[in-house]
């Protein structure tokens, strides 16, 4: 299975809570600020993203979604919105 995960950059607030639960090191942080002036979450390393959803756990603005595909299908696995 692979995983994808998307992040809300003007909900994150840069708790990086989501890199520390992290397994694979896929989230960073970004260099810029969003718009309510915090360094947002970002992922980078997707090829690593096996869809566990341990970051959107983790998440306390709900800021992230992932999703996994698996054998050309995709499904979203933990989508909080």
């Amino acid at each position: 299975m692979k995983g994808k995960i998307t992040i809300n950059k003007e909900l994150c607030k840069g708790c990086k809570y989501c890199i520390a639960a992290c397994p694979r090191g896929v989230i960073v942080v970004e260099k810029k600020f969003n718009k309510m002036g915090y360094f947002p979450a970002a992922p980078k390393h997707m090829d690593k993203c096996t869809g566990c959803a341990f970051c959107a756990r983790m998440c306390p603005e709900l800021a992230i979604e992932v999703w996994i595909t698996d054998n050309n299908k995709s499904a979203a696995k933990n989508k909080k919105t």
